[in-house]
């Protein structure tokens, strides 16, 4: 599962971006992986969590994406590439 969440304050001229997925790694665990930074490509982040199952991951993942849109980020529908 992969969310995008987009935060664009004009007034500031800031365009920020946080992403979150859950994989399996190659050992078979679950991780929650979360990435933040400007839309610009400058300044990235990473932060890794490991989670037991999948259910357990996806309620990280909904509980994330909450907090997020509380603080102003919109989630990006996710967008098929071309042929």
């Amino acid at each position: 599962m992969y969310i995008r969440l987009e935060k664009i304050d004009h007034t500031r001229a800031k365009k920020s971006f946080y992403t979150l997925s859950l994989n399996r790694t190659l050992f078979g665990e679950w991780c929650v992986l979360r990435e933040w930074g400007r839309i610009d490509g400058k300044a990235q982040r990473q932060w890794r969590n490991y989670v037991p199952d999948p259910e357990t991951g996806m309620a990280e993942l909904e509980r994330l994406k909450k907090a997020k849109q509380r603080h102003g980020y919109a989630v990006i529908p996710e967008q098929l590439g071309l042929l």
